[in-house]
């Protein structure tokens, strides 16, 4: 992974600055430290700031084609690249470096535009093709890299991060209002939308061309799922051996690299696939890397040791108290970009760091086996309301919902209330798309109860309206699991898990992250076939588990799931609670930034220091309300000095 940064003209030639295309990949100096590289000729500017795995003395971008005509600078992996080149080759092509990236130019040359159909990846790229006066902007499938562009004064303004936009903007951005409320419901902007105003991403799937002063965008892959009644018709065992082949491929094509590679070990059963593939077929010692928290409800460490003893992995593990929480939180927005309602993406920081620091570049995760093969609990509650609302009056079919959560007292005349209220939402419309999600999505609104009025007046649009706008009509005619399946890839995979958790915490320390089960041949074989072997009855990840399970211990392969949590409002309300905190929540500063209702934030804090705060929606609410503060700080009033005066 690296950064990539641009800029191109669309209506006169602006002469564009060496300087500044040098200060725009510099501010992204953690993403690639090994080096920076430009190309300019005056119509296009590419910047690159390089973090080398392949090719390591040879491989530097901007990288071009035999007679200089077309270059481009990338960012990700191009795993399947090997047997690219030697076709290529087959067909005459002429490669002058050992690299992943000189595919792309010469794929391009054979293919044009449908180029990236034979990647498989993660990537996000920019090429130019001098002699058209065209430029391509694309991103990976699932959205696993990043990707942002703006149009001001004639010019397009391209990068890996939006930072790097705003050193080429010369001026301080603005909130994106209907973004910020987007994100109190679904953890993050409705792509392309950004915290940012005027301010995008390329989503998932998708390339712009920019061509003769014009920007057009086009999909060249999205989750297409079969319908009822064509799923993939075969035994049941042959779909475990297709499976099990599927992500050993994977598995070991990730592993390809000149540096060495680890892996994420979390104790839960996807990263214990990953490490036990890469143990059994992976021609690189086994290295993992995991995290502890002080806090022994959120810990799983136990689960950890056992895969440790059963792999003989050299392992090495980092705890996380509520201190450190507190004490990177802010480091942690200015690379998210934008605000979060956990502070689950600051462990991941850490661990990260530990890769880096014991001099490791690229690790393999588990990421992406919940969203692919059914494991969030989300689809268990979908499921159970799908059921339930064919008997609305029914107390036995709620009361399913207890077997989710066996940690919580739902026993209680209370407990029962709280499940029918909770989870009743809209259950007189199960057909509806997102009708699995409503609950959550209801309980992360309630964020915004703390708004200030002037947000409130800015709000026309309806967050839910705006993101199934985005949804494709063939939606509506999918089972009820894989309509769950597709809004979650859609909404909380990408625009959170795979970016404030997944990539900025990665590259926040110079790390690759690599993720088998995202690997588009393993999605589309998923989407095939039919939700039971998915999820069978309420057992998640059913066909992962029969494939895996000769790999596994019992004790992994059956284990309870575990949602990955870290700690958050008690790691800010301590002897030393920061300063910070108590400037940017203060009555003042709520009313100067004037997104939030200083009275409620008030009350809200008051009511955690008498230690009387409850629950998901105070926490979410006090992590969000905080981060906004937070970024707004950084981005907003603090532009001249973080930004200008940083690149």
């Amino acid at each position: 992974m690296c950064g990539i940064a641009g800029i191109i003209n669309l209506r006169h030639n602006t002469a564009i600055n060496d300087a500044v295309l040098s200060d725009m990949a510099s501010i992204m100096y953690h993403r690639g430290p090994d080096g920076t590289g430009i190309y300019n000729d005056k119509q296009v500017g590419l910047a690159h700031a390089r973090l080398s795995i392949i090719d390591i003395n040879g491989g530097n971008q901007p990288i071009h084609n035999e007679d200089n005509n077309v270059w481009v600078v990338f960012n990700g992996e191009i795993f399947n690249y090997i047997e690219l080149r030697d076709k290529l080759k087959i067909q005459g092509h002429v490669f002058y470096t050992h690299s992943d990236t000189e595919v792309i130019v010469h794929l391009y040359e054979e293919y044009g535009d449908n180029f990236m159909k034979y990647l498989n990846g993660q990537f996000s790229i920019a090429l130019w093709d001098k002699q058209k006066q065209k430029l391509l902007l694309i991103r990976d499938r699932v959205g696993i890299t990043p990707l942002f562009y703006t149009q001001i004064n004639g010019q397009l303004i391209f990068a890996s991060e939006i930072k790097s936009i705003l050193v080429a903007l010369k001026q301080a951005p603005s909130l994106n209002k209907q973004a910020l409320d987007q994100l109190m419901t679904f953890w993050s902007p409705v792509s392309p939308n950004t915290l940012f105003e005027n301010i995008y991403e390329v989503p998932p799937g998708d390339f712009l061309t920019i061509e003769n002063g014009s920007v057009k965008k086009k999909k060249f892959w999205d989750w297409e799922f079969a319908k009822p009644g064509e799923y993939l018709d075969k035994p049941e065992s042959t779909l475990i051996e297709e499976l099990h082949d599927l992500l050993i491929d994977a598995t070991k094509i990730r592993l390809r690299s000149d540096v060495p590679v680890g892996a994420y070990l979390s104790g839960g059963l996807d990263s214990s696939v990953i490490t036990a593939l890469i143990h059994n077929y992976g021609d690189v010692d086994l290295r993992t890397f995991s995290i502890g928290f002080d806090d022994g409800a959120l810990d799983e460490s136990d689960y950890q040791n056992q895969m440790i003893k059963h792999l003989g992995a050299d392992h090495s593990r980092i705890q996380c108290s509520y201190s450190d929480i507190a004490e990177n939180f802010r480091a942690t927005i200015w690379h998210t970009e934008a605000p979060i309602l956990r502070t689950a993406p600051i462990p991941m920081n850490q661990l990260s760091k530990l890769v880096h620091d014991k001099g490791y570049k690229v690790v393999l995760t588990g990421e992406g086996a919940d969203e692919v093969l059914g494991g969030y609990d989300i689809f268990k509650e979908g499921k159970i309301r799908q059921f339930w609302a064919k008997n609305p009056d029914s107390s036995f079919r709620p009361s399913l919902l207890k077997r989710l959560y066996p940690y919580l007292d739902l026993s209680k005349k209370q407990g029962v209330i709280y499940l029918k209220n909770f989870f009743g939402a809209e259950l007189e419309n199960p057909e509806l798309s997102y009708f699995a999600h409503l609950p959550r999505w209801t309980t992360t609104a309630k964020c915004k109860q703390f708004f200030s009025e002037d947000m409130k007046v800015n709000l026309s649009d309806n967050a839910i309206s705006e993101l199934e706008k985005t949804f494709p009509a063939r939606v509506s005619e999918l089972d009820p699991f894989n309509k769950s399946q597709f809004i979650e890839a859609k909404s909380l995979m990408a625009g959170y898990l795979l970016c404030s958790q997944g990539d900025r915490m990665l590259m926040k320390n110079s790390v690759e992250g690599r993720f088998p089960f995202l690997d588009h041949r393993v999605i589309e074989f998923a989407n095939s076939i039919n939700p039971k072997f998915k999820m069978k009855v309420l057992n998640e990840k059913y066909l992962l588990k029969q494939s895996m399970r000769r790999y596994l211990p019992e004790t992994i392969v059956d284990r309870f799931k575990q949602p990955y949590r870290a700690p958050d409002i008690p790691s800010f309300f301590t002897d030393k609670t920061p300063e910070y905190v108590k400037d940017l929540l203060s009555i003042e500063t709520i009313k100067k930034y004037n997104y939030f209702h200083p009275a409620r934030v008030e009350k809200l804090v008051n009511k955690i220091e008498r230690g009387r705060a409850i629950g998901t929606k105070d926490n979410m609410a006090f992590i969000g309300i905080l981060s906004t503060q937070v970024w707004h700080n950084l981005f907003i009033e603090g532009f001249q000095s973080n930004i200008k005066t940083n690149n």
